[in-house]
């Protein structure tokens, strides 16, 4: 099987020849310029071969033209730390403004795409990463700030939401023109750890289809992942993505209770801390091999419910990888 072949397998429940096996890790400093950007994406997929390429611009790509300032600091996540906040006062929700993909630290993004379509193999699957528009809030604002204002001025940030999600539209309008197969979602905020489930059903689902609704038939492989403490995977297991990834070692539900409440393929079985992180090949060897027999192969990705930190050492990388390969023989 090609790579498509083995995920289209995935998704639909058919049999495949091997799981198929994605990591993905942020590029601090790479991060901020494009063409530096793709080169670290182009390696990466040149060393470990992966059944997908997850294109990771910083975490904070979707805010900086806004006015939100950042700075790396040193963190294992390879996220950029935010440093200015723009919105303090609630109505500065209604102030916003639509983002254009064409301008600033958006359109380095879009030339990222552009240059691994053109260096990659069509073989392999690209998908950008694009954050829902409540996350995008909670980097506007900072998180206990936007809860402060969703509980007491939620008008006005639903003012600010539906901005936010026409521009998450004309990003993805703009990706639509490229080759990606898919978005990979991430929902920051869909985790009772920080709302309720009415609260996100208020705030958070509605601008989330929205952005589903957008995507046209040809996007075949898009991917929603869940960040926090407690993520909310049985609320949006009727979501249309055909992928669902959670940290599903850290935080319930574990992964055969997920994939029993989705259609589709979750992604999962290793820790980005304790296995890749902190673990040896071994330990990654084994959590593999349990992933696999748990889920026997159907409907099952090999991933790490998040960003791996980059200071993994290669070595644990590499084991899993090779994981799928020496499970099947």
């Amino acid at each position: 099987m090609n790579k498509q072949e083995r995920l289209k397998a995935s998704i639909a429940g058919d049999a495949v020849d091997r799981a198929p096996a994605i990591l993905y890790r942020y590029w601090p400093g790479d991060d901020q310029r494009a063409a530096d950007l793709a080169r670290a994406h182009i390696l990466f997929q040149q060393q470990y071969d992966w059944d997908a390429l997850i294109i990771t611009p910083s975490a904070n790509y979707s805010v900086i033209d806004y006015g939100v300032q950042d700075a790396w600091t040193g963190h294992t996540s390879g996220m950029r730390q935010i440093t200015k906040h723009i919105i303090s006062r609630s109505l500065g929700w209604t102030e916003l403004r639509t983002l254009e993909p064409t301008r600033g630290a958006l359109s380095q993004q879009i030339a990222c795409v552009n240059l691994l379509e053109n260096a990659v193999s069509e073989e392999i699957p690209l998908l950008f990463q694009v954050y829902s528009p409540l996350s995008l809030a909670a980097k506007l604002a900072g998180p206990d700030q936007l809860l402060r204002h969703l509980r007491t001025y939620p008008e006005r940030v639903k003012t600010g939401l539906s901005i936010l999600t026409e521009s998450v539209l004309r990003v993805i309008e703009a990706l639509q023109r490229t080759r990606i197969a898919g978005i990979y979602y991430i929902m920051e905020n869909a985790d009772l750890g920080y709302l309720s489930q009415s609260e996100y059903g208020e705030f958070g689902a509605p601008y989330d289809w929205t952005v589903f609704d957008a995507l046209l038939p040809r996007l075949w492989l898009n991917m929603a992942e869940l960040r926090g403490t407690a993520p909310l995977v049985t609320y949006v297991s009727s979501y249309p993505a055909q992928v669902l990834t959670w940290d599903d070692q850290g935080t319930d539900p574990n992964l055969i209770t997920g994939r029993s409440v989705f259609t589709g393929s979750v992604m999962g079985g290793l820790s980005a801390d304790a296995h890749l992180h902190h673990g040896t090949p071994a330990i990654i060897r084994d959590a593999a091999r349990h992933a696999q027999a748990e889920t026997q192969h159907r409907r099952f990705i090999l991933g790490a419910g998040g960003p791996i930190p980059v200071t993994c050492p290669l070595s644990n990388i590499q084991a899993a990888r090779d994981a799928v390969e020496r499970d099947m023989h």
